[in-house]
């Protein structure tokens, strides 16, 4: 596979800093919410120690809430450990430029414990990397591609949040979905955005206008499944800061409005192994050929959904997108290029996969990522039979398991799932039930625009 554009080796970013076109260099990790956090090193000194030491960073950014307030009952970190510190260790294989920033480049982090260089296991990348090591030991190879969607607005990141993140103006005026004229209205940020990730090692595919006003996608090219984790968590930061800089803002919000349609991350999978397509044969299923593994593997996906919803749709938002007739998917079920499938199987021969429309904008691409492989490997390792084909509407099959309808319901499938506790360890499952117990409590303490609007007078 050819070197994305971009990346760099250590002796390359050594010439860089030596011209001064490398002066900074990003050391980061992401959070539970898949938020970067990390420092900024000199590229001197990340090339004379950063890169061989690592950095250390406090334990508490596991266990912090959105607005980086330390949360109580967690075990992992906590007031009674006195909030240690945990090793940010670079993973050399993702260094690469950032042309959004000046001067700069970045490399992601594993996350290890201080004293025994062991990885964390709750760590969000951890969590990922131990089920492509699961495939591998399999003898699979996992690719994938995140599609992520996005509202841009004309307002600034700021007066968005003085504005209370209302009455915002998007930058197109009509649904654009697939609109090139449209389209080009929104091309000073998107062409900006499609040419810093392609020159930073994310390759672009395309871009598009989509259902809601000022939605657009934009797509990158598959890799393998930590691989793409990675472009996905540095696709979001780049338009974020691309966003910031011209002075408009765009969000990764499941459902920003109600009127409007919601934004998707679609994940698309395939194994491959011995460098063909694992998911091709002969067998004749629902109108699709295809091998064993190809069945197994959705079958597991879809018969573990639930109780990893979670990993797919993190926030209280998240399940206000499965609406039916939205482009969102309600239920659990399968079809071939359906776009009211939960599950769309696309592709033919090589090219066969399986697109998953569950997941969110928001979702954590790691945790995301790893939840649909620890459920098709089971899938395959217990022969799963997925359900019959459906042809048709799925939002009128009403006789069709619905996904969990909000965040409470899901975290407590979450912590009652002895897969999940088999697939990542207790450890994992108690750490992120009380990571999501912890959202749903603070929305239930919240006083909403709804509220007020609906009770303040009338009731």
């Amino acid at each position: 596979m050819i070197t994305p554009k971009g990346m760099l080796t250590l002796d390359e970013l050594a010439h860089l800093v030596s011209t001064g076109e490398i002066e900074t260099v990003l050391v980061m990790f992401t959070d539970p919410y898949g938020r970067f956090m990390g420092k900024r090193y000199e590229a001197e000194f990340f090339l004379t120690d950063g890169a061989a030491h690592g950095t250390h960073a406090c334990d508490y950014l596991l266990t912090v809430d959105m607005e980086m307030n330390p949360v109580p009952g967690y075990t992992f970190a906590n007031w009674e450990r006195g909030y240690g510190d945990v090793a940010l260790v670079p993973d050399m294989t993702t260094l690469r430029r950032a042309t959004w920033l000046e001067k700069s480049a970045l490399v992601l982090c594993d996350v290890a414990n201080v004293k025994t260089n062991a990885s964390v296991s709750i760590a969000p990348r951890s969590i990922l990397k131990r089920q492509v090591e699961r495939a591998r030991k399999s003898g699979f190879e996992p690719l994938a591609s995140s599609e992520l969607e996005y509202y841009l607005f004309n307002d600034s990141f700021r007066d968005a949040a003085l504005r209370g993140h209302s009455q915002l103006e998007p930058v197109g005026w009509y649904v654009e979905d697939y609109h090139m004229l449209q389209g080009t209205r929104e091309e000073g940020f998107n062409a900006a955005v499609r040419r810093h990730l392609k020159q930073s090692g994310v390759p672009v595919e395309n871009s598009k206008g989509e259902w809601g006003l000022g939605q657009h996608e934009l797509n990158v090219r598959y890799a393998d499944s930590l691989a793409m984790a990675d472009r996905h968590a540095i696709y979001k930061q780049c338009l974020k800061e691309v966003a910031d800089r011209m002075g408009i803002s765009v969000t990764f919000m499941a459902k920003f409005a109600a009127d409007q349609a919601g934004s998707s991350c679609h994940i698309h999978l395939s194994l491959t192994k011995s460098g063909k397509n694992a998911f091709q044969g002969e067998h004749a299923f629902g109108g699709v050929k295809c091998s064993d593994a190809f069945r197994w593997f959705l079958g597991g996906w879809i018969a573990h959904t639930s109780e990893l919803m979670v990993f797919y749709a993190p926030t209280i938002n998240s399940y206000k997108r499965y609406q039916s007739a939205s482009w969102a998917p309600t239920r659990l079920a399968w079809s071939y290029d359906n776009r009211t499938a939960g599950f769309r199987v696309v592709g033919t021969g090589e090219s066969l996969r399986i697109e998953c429309r569950i997941p969110g904008a928001d979702c954590n691409p790691y945790l995301a990522h790893a939840a649909a492989l620890a459920s098709g490997l089971d899938g395959i390792a217990n022969q799963i039979e997925p359900p019959p084909i459906f042809e048709g509407d799925i939002y009128a099959a009403k006789s069709l398991p619905h996904v969990p309808r909000s965040l409470r319901e899901a975290t407590e499938l979450f912590a009652g799932s002895e897969f999940a506790r088999q697939s990542f360890g207790a450890d994992v499952v108690e750490h992120y039930t009380h990571f999501y117990r912890n959202e749903v409590e603070s929305f239930d303490k919240a006083v909403t625009d709804w509220e007020r609007q609906r009770y303040f007078e009338r009731i």
